[in-house]
Parts: C-alpha cells; sequence; structure tokens
C-alpha cells in the first residue's frame, strides 16, 4: 500500500511539474508577446488599426529563420479574440530556393472576420507559397490591407537573411 501511495505521488509531482514548466513556457511567451505588441506599435503606429478592428491575431514574438537553400522557420507564439488571450499557437516553416543566412523577427497575423479566426483555431489554415509577410517600416500599415482575410506583418529583431524562396507555413493552437 505504501508502495502504491509512493507511485502515486511521484506520478501527481511529475505530471504537476511538467505542467509547471509548460504554464512558465506559456506565461513568457504570453510577456513576451506583450513586449512585441508594443514594439510593433511603436514601429508603425498604423497597426493600430488592425489591433482595435479585426476580429482576431496572434502574435510570434521571437520566429527564428534560417537557411542556406533549404531553409526553416519555428515559433510559438499567443492567439486573441477581440483582444483577450484565447491560447497558444507554434509555427513551422518549411522552404526551398535562393536563401542564406539566419534572422529572428516578430510576425503578427491579423484575422478580419470571425470565420478568418475560427479557421486558424480549428487548425483548417496554412500559408500558401504566394503568401508574404509585410515588413514593417514606419508608415506602411496604413495602407495595407486583408488578402483572404488576413494581413501579415514582420518585424526584424536580429540577424540577416537573403531570401528569394518558396515555401509554406503550418500553424497549430492549444486554447486554454
Amino acid at each position: 500500500m505504501k508502495t502504491i501511495r509512493t507511485l502515486a505521488l511521484v506520478a501527481l509531482f511529475i505530471v504537476g511539474g511538467s505542467v509547471m514548466a509548460q504554464n512558465k513556457k506559456d506565461q513568457k511567451i504570453m510577456n513576451d508577446a506583450v513586449k512585441a505588441k508594443q514594439t510593433l506599435l511603436e514601429a508603425d503606429s498604423g497597426l493600430e488599426r488592425f489591433f482595435n478592428e479585426s476580429a482576431g491575431y496572434v502574435i510570434f514574438p521571437n520566429v527564428g529563420k534560417g537557411g542556406f537553400i533549404i531553409g526553416g522557420a519555428s515559433g510559438n507564439g499567443v492567439v486573441y479574440e477581440n483582444g483577450n488571450a484565447i491560447g497558444m499557437a507554434d509555427l513551422k516553416k518549411l522552404n526551398i530556393g535562393l536563401q542564406a543566412g539566419g534572422q529572428a523577427i516578430i510576425e503578427v497575423i491579423f484575422f478580419e472576420t470571425d470565420v478568418d479566426l475560427e479557421r486558424f483555431t480549428e487548425g483548417k489554415f496554412e500559408f500558401a507559397a504566394e503568401t508574404s509577410a509585410v515588413a514593417l517600416k514606419s508608415g506602411i500599415a496604413f495602407n495595407a490591407k486583408y488578402k483572404d482575410g488576413v494581413a501579415v506583418f514582420a518585424l526584424p529583431k536580429a540577424g540577416l537573411m537573403a531570401d528569394a524562396s518558396v515555401g509554406g507555413q503550418k500553424f497549430g493552437f492549444k486554447a486554454f
């Protein structure tokens, strides 16, 4: 009986520890997303309109990408609906073509309607090869428009990458 109780306590500790670790990881990503939003707004105040009027958005505060002919990118982010965090997201990208280097970026995807956001949260959303993010420069967001229900912006943080490749991005979503 003592052995069973001890094993149960150990199992509870392990499961509880992994949940706490996941919550700490999610909390760090959420804190980074809040800072990334502020950084995005400082880079281009025109994004305020997208943050206020979109049905939802996902902020990936730390996307790492790199490659030499074959490249990839990955990152974790926070999904918001009407300004409230509703879950966590992950991004994976694979591409091929003329590219070299490495870079860290902030990426934000705005969803024009509830249906567009729902496609994302149900896992029915991925970028095709022709979809690309608008590189933020001051003032560019004022004239930006949604395309197929989404508007995507990227802000380089560090590194340098030359990229003329094609590929796609795939996303995952986990609700709170």
